[in-house]
């Protein structure tokens, strides 16, 4: 009797760890794939609008950039999280660029409204197994994006693809009003040469509730592995300065704890979010801030654009 007992524990302790070992290849393969979109990279940028929401809407045409250099890092690697950072290289200087904050069966969402507004979003466990958040921070950690979705792994092909609310790109951030809202569709793809970001996106006008199409947009950032030398400049830059976003990405951290709503505002005395960012930056270079001042510090200026009535923790 005891040794039928043994078999058929034995026929079910098997496949449990069988399934354990191919849930640990399979993690260990997405972070792989994450991690294969570091290095020195050329990029070029393209989009172009599509299809229009109304007839009389004239799409935009096809734009691109070129012979951008990018050097993507890994700014931070714990358990099932992976911070990469994007620096830009262009005439001379170095551009501490967006961030990629991915964490593995994640279940809180900062979901964007509209307006530079954000909320969060708490989903259940079952919603996101086996799922990786990307998380899509700006120039200066402040929030952007953030979705989720399955790596997959078949066919020869590696992607990520998921749709988030976001605000309007840089590139239209100051010539655009009709709309406040990109929706979009991401889909992150390793190649032979480097990776793709595929981007199919709608502009929409969000207002009292509802949502207006503008326009559909497609893009697709092409990033192509050249020579390390190119990004010297880029490695120094982040040797320096690394410290300092740490510091910086631990008090936003704070503040997306504390409560479940963030609004920033585009000027505190006249001064944009950036600039103040960058003069502390500086202040870091220079020591002339440290330790627990600059933390002081940080986390001062943060709280001055968050506006008062809706400020993390006083909801």
């Amino acid at each position: 009797m005891n040794k039928i007992v043994k078999i058929a524990f034995a026929g079910i302790v098997c496949p449990l760890s069988l399934f354990a070992q191919k849930e640990a290849a399979r993690l260990k393969e997405d972070k792989a794939a994450i991690k294969s979109m570091c290095g020195c990279m050329e990029v070029t940028f393209e989009y172009t609008e599509t299809f229009p929401g109304d007839s009389s809407y004239k799409p935009k045409g096809y734009h691109k950039i070129t012979d951008a250099v990018e050097y993507v890092t890994v700014a931070e690697e714990k358990g099932d999280r992976i911070i990469l950072q994007h620096l830009l290289v262009a005439g001379g200087e170095v551009i501490k660029h967006w961030t990629e904050d991915w964490m593995f069966q994640n279940q809180q969402l900062l979901t964007y409204d509209k307006n530079d507004r954000w909320e969060k979003k708490i989903l259940p466990v079952s919603a996101v197994k086996g799922q990786w958040t990307q998380k899509v921070y700006g120039v200066d950690d402040e929030p952007r994006y953030e979705g989720t979705a399955t790596w997959i792994h078949a066919d020869g092909r590696h992607y990520w693809e998921s749709t988030a609310d976001a605000p309007l790109p840089r590139r239209e951030y100051t010539t655009r009003s009709d709309y406040n809202v990109l929706q979009r569709t991401n889909r992150h793809e390793l190649t032979s040469f480097g990776s793709l970001h595929i981007q199919d996106n709608k502009k929409i006008k969000r207002e009292n509730g509802s949502d207006l199409f503008i326009v559909g947009e497609k893009g697709v950032n092409t990033y192509k592995r050249i020579d390390e030398s190119k990004c010297e400049q880029a490695k120094a830059f982040w040797e320096q300065n690394k410290a300092f976003w740490a510091v910086v990405r631990a008090q936003w951290e704070k503040l997306y704890a504390a409560g479940n709503t963030i609004e920033l505002k585009k000027k505190v005395n006249d001064q944009p979010f950036y600039k103040v960012m960058m003069d502390l930056e500086a202040k870091s270079r220079s020591k002339e801030l440290s330790g627990a001042a600059l933390e002081i510090a940080i986390s001062g200026v943060l709280q001055q654009f968050i506006p008062k009535d809706i400020q993390l923790g006083k909801q």
